[in-house]
This record gives C-alpha cells, sequence and structure tokens, in this order.
C-alpha cells in the first residue's frame, strides 16, 4: 500500500510522527511538505530529535491569501498524485494544507484519510472551520479523537468509516515527554522553577488582529501579579510591534524566542497555569494535567472543559483574571484515547 501523506505546519509533522512510524512497518509512505507556515525550527535537527521522517517533496508555497494559497497547493499535490499513483492520500487537521490535499484527492478519486476528523467550533468564521467541515465529507476514512467528533458526523451524516481512534497528539506527546526530559535545558535557562510560572502563547488572528481583543488581554497580563513566560510567535511580536505596544511593561513577564517542541512540552508540563488560544496546546495542558485558561470563545476540545480543566474567556479582562486566580482541582479523564491511536489507524485501513 503505497500513501501521499500532505504536511502543511509544524504541529502536523509531530502528529504525523507516530503514525508514519506505524505506517512504515508494511506500507510505504511518501510525506508532501507544503511549506504553508515557514518555520526555522524545522532544520534537520528538528526531524533528527524527534525521530520525524523527512519530507519526500518541498512545495515552498509560503504565506499569502487563502484562495492563492490553496490554489497553488492543489495544482502541486495534484501533480504529485499524478506521478505518485497512491492508493490513498493522508491529511491531518485543519490547515489549507489539508483542503488542498483532500480537494486533490478526491477529484483524482484517491480516496482521502482524515485524521482529527470530526472537530467543530461552528464559528464559520474561522478559515480552519471550512477546511474541516469540506474535508470531512470528501473523506473516505474519518479517524476521530473523540466520541464528540464522531457525533459532529453523525448530525452531518457521516457515518461511513467513521472511527473514535483516540488523539494522535497524545501518542506524541507520550513518546517525545521522556525526550524532553532529557533534552530540554529551557527552565534552566530562564531560571525557572516547576509550577512557579504561568505560561502564554497567542498567536490566532481574531487576537493579534483585534485591537479591541489584544488590548483587552495585554490588560489583564499587567494585572496579573504572577510570573509569566511568553515564547512569541513572530507573527504576533510583529503585530504588537505595529500597534505600539511595549510587552516590556508588562510586569513580571518574560518574553523569549520561539521554543522547538521539546522545550514547549517542558514548559507546559512544569507550568502553573496555561493561557493559550491555541487548540494544540490546550490538548497538551490537558494532556500533561495543567490547568488551561483559554482567550477564544469557543473551542473545538470542548471535553476540555469538563471539571474546569479548561476555562473559555474569550478576551474579557475581568474573566481572564477570574479563571486565573481561581484555584482548580480538574479530575482529568481519559476522553482522548489510550496513546495508542496510530497503530488503530493502520489497522482500520488494511481492513
Amino acid at each position: 500500500m503505497k500513501v501521499v501523506t500532505v504536511l502543511g505546519a509544524r504541529p502536523q509533522f509531530i502528529k504525523a510522527a507516530p503514525v508514519s512510524r506505524a505506517l512504515r512497518k508494511s506500507h510505504t509512505e511518501i510525506i508532501v511538505h507544503t511549506g504553508q507556515h515557514y518555520d526555522a525550527n524545522m532544520s534537520d535537527i528538528f526531524f533528527e530529535e524527534l525521530h520525524i521522517p523527512k519530507p519526500d517533496y518541498h512545495l515552498g508555497v509560503g504565506s499569502g491569501n487563502h484562495g492563492k494559497q490553496t490554489g497553488q497547493m492543489l495544482a502541486d499535490i495534484e501533480t504529485i498524485i499524478l506521478d505518485e499513483k497512491p492508493d490513498y492520500l493522508l491529511v491531518y487537521g485543519d490547515t489549507n494544507s489539508t483542503l488542498a490535499g483532500a480537494l486533490a484527492a478526491a477529484k483524482l478519486h484517491v480516496p482521502v484519510i482524515h485524521i482529527e476528523a470530526g472537530l467543530r467550533s461552528f464559528n464559520k468564521k474561522m478559515p480552519e472551520e471550512i477546511n474541516r467541515i469540506m474535508t470531512d465529507h470528501v473523506s473516505e476514512f474519518l479517524f476521530c479523537p473523540t466520541e464528540t467528533a464522531v457525533k459532529n458526523l453523525t448530525d452531518e451524516n457521516i457515518t461511513r468509516n467513521v472511527i473514535n481512534v483516540g488523539d494522535v497528539m497524545y501518542d506524541a506527546v507520550e513518546y517525545n515527554r521522556k525526550l524532553a526530559a532529557e533534552k530540554s535545558d529551557i527552565l534552566s535557562k530562564h531560571n525557572l522553577g516547576n509550577k512557579d510560572y504561568l505560561l502564554i502563547t497567542v498567536h490566532r488572528a481574531e487576537n493579534t488582529d483585534n485591537l479591541e481583543n489584544i488590548t483587552n488581554i495585554l490588560k489583564a497580563f499587567s494585572e496579573i501579579e504572577d510570573k509569566k513566560v511568553w515564547p512569541i510567535h513572530p507573527r504576533t511580536k510583529h503585530k504588537l510591534e505595529s500597534m505600539g505596544f511595549d510587552l516590556a511593561a508588562v510586569p513580571n513577564l518574560l518574553v523569549i524566542e520561539p521554543v522547538g517542541y521539546l522545550d514547549m512540552l517542558t514548559l507546559e508540563n512544569h507550568a502553573k497555569k496555561i493561557l493559550t488560544d491555541s487548540g494544540g496546546v490546550q490538548k497538551e495542558a490537558y494532556f500533561m494535567q495543567v490547568p488551561c485558561v483559554t482567550l477564544r470563545e469557543q473551542t473545538e476540545w470542548v471535553e476540555t472543559l469538563e471539571s474546569e480543566a479548561n476555562i473559555l474567556v474569550g478576551t474579557d479582562v475581568e474573566a481572564i483574571l477570574n479563571a486565573t486566580r481561581k484555584e482548580v482541582n480538574p479530575q482529568y479523564k481519559e476522553i482522548f484515547g489510550d496513546a495508542n491511536a496510530s497503530e488503530k489507524i493502520v489497522q482500520a485501513i488494511e481492513g
């Protein structure tokens, strides 16, 4: 069996690593990196440290408007499919790369495998939501991370080859947690102790491109007395600078350069709480049993909201402050599977 896997961003490579390991035991995999998100950390050492297969194709699409970016990827992936003649095309999640890969394959009658199928925020203003919905509706195999995702698909009359295998991101975290403990020196580098800081990540356009939202978020950060660590996304840094914000004016805030995956796992694992607008970080917080405060109005990971493991606050200053200061004692359940999703996916495809 030959599978072409389309990936576009660093988080997708991390999710793909355990699936690739399982798939390559008996089958051929061709990896296409669209280059949707340029990331300086995506060097050879990134793949070597995390035991991730290197891409066979680099499309180098780069950033751009949604239509232009998706269209270029669609054309390039179509050519690769025609050349490689795969049995399946596999995509992850909800990026423009995901949609481009799924559409190219569907139009050439190559069955699509969608991992992380069935997620819904029910907010169609998010480009990711459009990508999820369209990809799910052209997929042959839909591998869901949770029962909620299965129900979302059932509600849209998608029931064939829908399987809850658990979350491949959980596989990746468990695989790399020990590596992170051995290799990461991020805590000593910045003089950070266990559970003595809050970890911050903010990168979504709905926050960084909205003056009112980002003003409220930074006001809340200024009023939080705890030590705060923010590995800042380059796009976020540029946006804040263009709007005239000075992060140096925020008390007890340590702004650091973007960090690699192992350093990020370490920062998450040792944080007192995590404040984020990232879907992936919400889940990683849950896997590591670190309370999370989500700076969004909706989340596709609704299961994390149970027992206050994750609290949705939007960008309301008082809501952010209250959730950050609140003492919580969440009960963490095995809602994302058993960290063996990758093997289950390969077994299902093999039939």
